[in-house]
């Protein structure tokens, strides 16, 4: 039988409509890949993307990305500004004692009335600083000498247990106690053992400085299938003002800290394309939360 003219044009705007639905379903996939690459490179901080089509989608999407690179040049110039701050600070902490000594000394060469103990206790300040000035210099090639991590599979239980058990006398001998909560059985993590087990110490050391008496550890398993381990106290709180600066390089709190264990900790999370941060500081509690994508 054949088919009337209008049966024709029917089937053609059907045929029409089709060809313009799977169109617009493989466009709309392909810009749903679009943006799950986009968060992933953002998650990672690779901001070196840019989506050539030009529409209007891609557009917004480039948009977004010029956004986050311009807040994230605004925010590692202002981490570099303070940790020039913070260097120069130190270091002329340091040199201007060794300065002033040092031409104090050479001006009393041959001068009656200046002892020869006096002479000494120059020289002594003079070498006590310089020590100082190495030292501060070690630490500084320390923080920017994180290796790259050496991952394997790792049972969180049994590392855990095991950080609480080898700082035990250390957490005893300043009258605190330091548990692990169990919240999942078979918690495993591909991550550098070491490095992870240097962020636990560091964070366990930091709650005893701050004078905490209970410091409790638990890891579990998040929604978007990431590893979560929460390390908090109940010691003094972190004021406020400086919650904000912790992760510098060479700021601290404590007359204790060396002001670098929360920043090296921070590149360590982020070489495992995860991060640290701290979710809570008052009165009642201090907590950071590790996450590991």
């Amino acid at each position: 039988m054949m088919l009337s003219t209008w049966h024709i044009a029917l089937i053609g705007a059907l045929v029409v409509v089709l060809a313009v639905l799977v169109t617009h379903i493989a466009t709309r996939r392909n810009d749903i890949r679009k943006v799950a690459y986009m968060m992933d490179a953002l998650e990672d901080g690779e901001l070196n993307f840019r989506f050539h089509e030009k529409n209007r989608f891609n557009r917004t999407l480039n948009r977004i990305r010029t956004i986050f690179e311009k807040q994230r040049q605004a925010h590692e110039q202002d981490s570099w500004i303070k940790l020039i701050r913070v260097l120069t600070h130190e270091i002329m902490n340091t040199v201007s004692p060794i300065a002033s000594l040092s031409d104090a000394l050479a001006k009393s060469v041959g001068e009656h009335g200046r002892s020869e103990l006096d002479i000494r206790a120059g020289l002594a300040t003079i070498s006590d600083s310089s020590r100082n000035l190495i030292k501060f210099v070690e630490t500084y090639r320390q923080l920017s000498g994180v290796a790259r991590p050496v991952r394997r599979a790792i049972d969180m239980n049994k590392l855990i247990n095991s950080i609480i058990s080898l700082n035990g006398e250390l957490v005893a001998a300043h009258g605190a106690v330091c548990k692990y909560r169990l919240e999942e059985d078979d918690l495993m993590l591909y991550a550098d053992e070491g490095q992870i087990s240097q962020i636990l110490i560091n964070l366990i050391k930091n709650a005893l400085q701050a004078g905490a008496k209970r410091i409790d550890i638990t890891a579990r398993m998040g929604q978007d299938d990431e590893v979560i381990v929460g390390v908090s106290n109940d010691g003094a709180p972190i004021p406020p003002e400086a919650q904000e600066q912790i992760f510098i390089p060479f700021y601290t709190t404590t007359r204790e800290g060396s002001g670098i264990g929360l920043s090296i900790s921070r590149q360590i999370m982020r070489q495992h394309n995860g991060s640290i941060e701290l979710v809570r500081s008052d009165t009642m509690l201090t907590e950071f939360e590790l996450r590991f994508r």
